[in-house]
């Protein structure tokens, strides 16, 4: 019979044990799979991308309890999940303490006459080959310290101009060197956790199950006697992998995490391996918000242009021919646009965001987000509205004189007072802006700014910018640059909605 509406060849494939709907394909397997294991005492393991994928590969979704031999639970959480994930998908099951149970969950595209004993059964065979794979990897490589593992990174290629991963480790170890007393972290910990970070990519785990690289290499350096400090930066220091993973904290593990992403970043970059348009073979963008991340999110004050130099110093004592003499100007370009996606998730304004962007060349990407914060917060207030409109009045006057002004007017040359206040007031501000300290207070300065109305409506109100004299008006007119320059060594006001 032919299907005349939708409800018709739904309530069809339902009657042939198919169901149409992905949601409700979805909602079958996690509500059966939760009933199954409930009444144990336990909760499946959440994995939204595997509940995702595996709705996509039954018609009539079917789970079903299976368990994990206890030989095999003595393995690392990790290492049961990724396998019974990877190869066999099925889905975890915990204790109520957050431990992995003795089960997993296997959804069959069948209701079988058994009640499923024959499916499970045979699951739970297969599983059984998986683990004893697991196990023997697990074992073999706990038999040697990661340091032993070393000498194997020199045929693991980086990149081909780039040199082999035993390479890089030496670079990492010099930028943790550096990093470490900038981090406050224990020198010698950083540089042990640079040397065997990469290590366990060659063990046999690993090998079998790439995406367990730092996490193993955790379990093997407790297991070698390496101190906690440095056994979790090997397994954090490729955190945040994703948007939704969490940054590194612990002072050892952010001084790897971030030598390691930055050195990526200049490697490739140096020899012109840069994302072009919807290409990013290598990760940099990955990369570069994963280093903009764990800054931000641990207020970390770091002149990234003076490290990025010294990366590439480094690169250069291996023979790596710096192809690309921007480097550092590009990579610091490419992490201001990666940064701006950043800013707009915390729901910062578009023109705010480009108005602190365009002034930013230190490189410390956390004092440009605490300006983007601040001025967010006052931008619509009494203290932000006085900081635009003072800005405004000068800004107009110098666009329409042209752009011959340098900001650098005589004081020779005053002749009213205001002049003189006005002076006197961007001088202060320039000092207070300029100071070199790590933990300035932008709310503070931003005051400061605003406090320039009274000044600069003074001067408006009592000083004639357009003199006879053609020398005390340019002078003027230089003051009022000196205004805007000063001004816009906070953030580029001229780039805000509404100033011309």
């Amino acid at each position: 019979l032919g299907v005349k509406f939708f409800d018709d060849y739904e309530k069809s494939l339902n009657q042939a044990r198919v169901i149409l709907d992905t949601e409700r394909r979805q909602k079958t397997i996690l509500e059966g799979a939760e009933k199954l294991v409930s009444g144990l005492g336990c909760s499946i393991v959440s994995d939204p991308a595997l509940l995702s994928e595996v709705s996509g590969l039954v018609e009539w979704p079917v789970p079903m309890l299976g368990r994990i031999d206890p030989e095999f639970m003595d393995l690392p959480d990790e290492v049961l999940m990724t396998s019974m994930k990877s190869h066999q998908k099925y889905f975890s099951v915990k204790k109520n303490d957050g431990g992995l149970a003795p089960y997993f969950v296997v959804v069959a595209n069948i209701e079988p006459d058994d009640g499923g004993k024959a499916v499970v059964s045979g699951n739970e065979r297969v599983l059984r080959a998986r683990l004893s794979d697991a196990k023997f990897f697990w074992d073999q490589d706990r038999r040697q310290k990661l340091e032993t593992l070393l000498p194997r990174l020199n045929g693991m290629v980086f990149h081909e101009k780039l040199g082999s991963l035993s390479h890089k480790v030496k670079r990492l170890e010099g930028l943790a060197l550096a990093l470490s007393p900038l981090l406050d972290a224990d020198a010698e910990k950083a540089k042990k956790a640079a040397q065997l970070c990469k290590a366990d990519l060659v063990s046999g785990m690993v090998g079998e199950f790439a995406s367990l690289q730092g996490i193993m290499g955790r379990y093997y350096a407790l297991a070698g006697g390496e101190h906690e400090d440095v056994a979790r930066a090997i397994a954090e220091h490729y955190s945040p992998a994703g948007p939704n993973d969490a940054c590194p904290s612990d002072r050892i593990s952010l001084t790897i995490s971030i030598s390691d992403k930055l050195d990526t970043l200049v490697g490739f970059f140096g020899v012109n391996e840069k994302p072009t348009g919807s290409k990013d073979p290598f990760a940099l963008r990955r990369s570069a918000i994963g280093l903009l991340k764990t800054i931000i999110e641990n207020k970390i004050n770091l002149k990234l242009g003076d490290l990025i130099s010294y990366n590439i110093k480094l690169y250069e004592e291996q023979k790596v021919t710096n192809e690309n003499k921007n480097t550092e100007v590009e990579i610091l370009s490419f992490l201001r646009e990666r940064v701006k996606n950043i800013f707009k998730d915390k729901k910062i304004k578009n023109d705010i965001i480009d108005a602190s962007i365009s002034s930013h060349s230190n490189g410390n990407f956390y004092e440009l987000y605490k300006k983007n914060l601040i001025m967010n917060k006052y931008i619509n207030k009494e203290i932000g509205k006085n900081v635009v409109s003072s800005y405004k009045r000068a800004f107009n006057i110098i666009e329409k004189e042209g752009d011959e002004f340098s900001g650098r007017p005589d004081a020779v040359l005053f002749r009213k007072k205001e002049e003189n206040s006005l002076f006197e007031k961007l001088n202060e501000i320039r000092k207070s802006i300029t100071v070199n300290e790590d933990n300035k207070d932008f709310e503070k300065l931003l005051v400061n700014l605003s406090e320039t109305k009274i000044v600069t409506d003074s001067f408006f109100d009592n000083v004639v910018v357009n003199d006879e004299n053609i020398d005390i008006k340019n002078n003027r007119l230089e003051l009022l640059k000196m205004f805007c320059n000063t001004f816009n060594t906070f953030i580029n006001f001229s780039k805000l909605e509404g100033i011309s």
